[in-house]
Formats: structure tokens, C-alpha cells, sequence
């Protein structure tokens, strides 16, 4: 996946820009992400990010043509391993960015894209947006996504979303408090945008002092639930849910549950 960079003072926006694969996200397009936020933080003038996808899709979640491989290696274990704590890394930078994160939602945000979402401070979605948590019916389990969704949301959302797989319409992500606002889709960044202006007129040291206040005390469980998801996470891909699950739906066809 390609992950681009534009600066727009205040705002910088990072992109999802792999429309062929939905945006999906393998772990190269993880590690340009954590480089992203990593140069916007040290970019002074950008004092709030955009983050947003391309096309109709804002991420489909994780690539799992790439997860699928690499049950083929030797070390597949150890992999899926660094692979989830590579994401949770992320999320964390995410969540500690001293700058605000205003996720532009172009489409639906599935799995590891609902994740980030859900790791944003703001969400400004298009009618077309919406959040899902497949993993259920790919065998995995929303190790990282469910830490984040109960913290947004509460756990009985949670529980529904999750059990259920089902994908949230904008509308009812809105009313839930997912998505602060619908705009339309040619609207998007420019309101994005907006609010990235509207958040500079604050001191810089006070947006970092809520964000801690927000994600570190009030929320400071999240660093541990996060890490216990990320175990959860990498031990179900070795299960044979995991392996038939993922098969049937890079084949196109109904899982055959063992």
C-alpha cells in the first residue's frame, strides 16, 4: 500500500492509497503509517492530522493474503506475533500524538480499519462510512479493535458489533457517538480541515494535556487491554477457524467451520 503525506498548515493529512486491495493494511503500510504520525509530530506547523482513504473504501482491515502466507513460514508463530504488536504500537502512537487525529472517513472501515478510527480523537464520516468487525466470520478474533470500541462506545456496542459482525451504518454510528458528523463525500476533507483549524486556535500544550487526560487517565486501562488483545489476536490465527476462515474468503465461498 502507498501511505501519502500532504501538509495543508494547519492540517497535515495522511492517506490510505491502495484501492486495488480496498486499503487493505500489511505490515509495510503499518510501519508507513507509524512514520506518518512520527513526522507530523515533529512538524510544528501541522498542529492537527487528517487521516483518510482513497476511493470508496476507507480500509478493509488487514491484508489477509499476507496472513495467509505467512502460515506457509517457519517462524509463522513469531510473526503474527510481531505483526499484531506492530499494530498495537501504532494505535498507541495514536492515542499519545500530542496533536489531534481527525479521521476523515471516506467509506466503510472494517477490522484493523475500524481500529484506527476508533484510535482518532475526531470522526468526520461520508453517508457511505460505516464500521465493521468481520473477524468473526475469518476465524480471528478483534483483539485490538475491541479494547478501543468498548472505550468509545461502551461494552454492550461492543458486544453487538462484535458477536454479530455486523458493519454500522454512518447513521448509527453516529448516533452512538462514532462518528461525530455525516458530511458528503466531496465535503469531507474541507470539513476536516476545518476542525483541524478550529483545534489551532487552542494552546498546543493544552490539546496534549487533554489528549493525556482523555487517553491516559480516563481511559488508563487501555494500554493493558490492549496488549491482552494483541496476545488474543496473534493466538487465533494458529487455530483452524483461523486457517478456514481466511481460506474461504480469499476463495470466495462459505467457511466450513472445524
Amino acid at each position: 500500500m502507498k501511505v501519502e503525506l500532504k501538509k495543508h498548515v494547519p492540517s497535515g493529512t495522511i492517506i490510505l492509497n491502495y484501492e486495488p486491495r480496498r486499503n487493505a493494511l500489511d505490515r509495510g503500510a503499518v510501519a508507513l503509517l507509524q512514520q506518518a504520525f512520527s513526522d507530523f509530530h515533529l512538524e510544528r506547523s501541522v498542529r492537527a492530522v487528517i487521516l483518510t482513504g482513497v476511493g470508496d473504501v476507507f480500509c478493509s482491515g488487514l491484508d489477509l493474503a499476507e496472513m495467509q502466507a505467512t502460515r506457509q513460514s517457519d517462524d509463522a508463530w513469531e510473526q503474527w506475533h510481531r505483526d499484531v504488536v506492530q499494530l498495537r504500537e501504532l494505535l498507541q502512537t495514536m492515542l499519545r500524538l500530542p496533536k489531534p487525529i481527525i479521521a476523515a472517513v471516506n467509506g466503510p472501515a472494517l477490522g484493523a480499519g475500524a481500529a484506527l478510527v476508533l484510535a482518532s480523537d475526531l470522526v468526520i464520516a461520508s453517508p457511505q462510512a460505516g464500521l465493521g468487525m468481520p473477524e468473526s466470520r475469518r476465524g480471528v478474533v478483534p483483539g485490538l479493535v475491541a479494547p478501543l470500541l468498548a472505550f468509545r462506545a461502551g461494552a454492550s456496542t461492543a458486544a453487538q458489533l462484535m458477536l454479530t459482525a455486523e458493519t454500522a451504518g454512518a447513521e448509527q454510528c453516529e448516533r452512538r457517538g462514532l462518528f461525530h458528523e455525516i458530511v458528503p463525500h466531496d465535503a469531507l476533507w474541507a470539513r476536516a480541515h476545518a476542525l483541524a483549524e478550529q483545534c489551532a486556535l487552542a494552546a498546543p500544550e493544552s490539546l496534549q494535556l487533554t489528549k493525556q487526560l482523555l487517553n491516559e487517565s480516563i481511559g488508563d486501562h487501555l494500554g493493558a487491554t490492549l496488549a491482552a488483545g494483541a496476545a488474543a489476536s496473534a493466538t487465533a490465527r494458529t487455530t483452524e477457524a483461523a486457517a478456514e476462515g481466511i481460506d474461504a474468503f480469499l476463495e470466495k465461498r462459505d467457511p466450513h467451520w472445524p
